[in-house]
């Protein structure tokens, strides 16, 4: 994430206890974050497709909902990548991250 905003209430440990190792995980996050050829945008749905394909549901609801509220993203594009999760994953992950995603939109 951009902007010291972490997914893992495990960072809210390593920013109190080890601060040094902290430091060099908001680095590294800005430095994968930089959009030299890819922007945001895309970077972002790289990430949802990458945390569907995972089957990991946290990580996608919070990717999906970090999608739609930073970027507008539709219901159509993130549709597009989950096609592509279903191409290179399967049905189990492309018909969960489906399912997080219209659970979103229902909200």
């Amino acid at each position: 994430m951009k902007n010291e905003e972490f997914y893992s209430n495990g960072m809210n440990y390593i920013k109190k206890d080890y601060p040094e190792l902290y430091k060099e995980i908001v680095s590294l996050n800005d430095t994968v974050y930089n959009g030299k050829i890819l922007n945001y945008r895309t970077q972002k749905l790289i990430a949802i497709a990458l945390v569907s394909a995972q089957n990991n549901d946290i990580a996608i609801k919070k990717q999906i909902k970090s999608g739609i509220e930073e970027f507008n993203m539709t219901r159509d594009e993130i549709m597009d990548v989950l096609k592509i999760v279903l191409l290179i994953s399967g049905k189990p992950a492309f018909t969960k991250a489906t399912s997080i995603l219209y659970s979103i939109l229902s909200e």
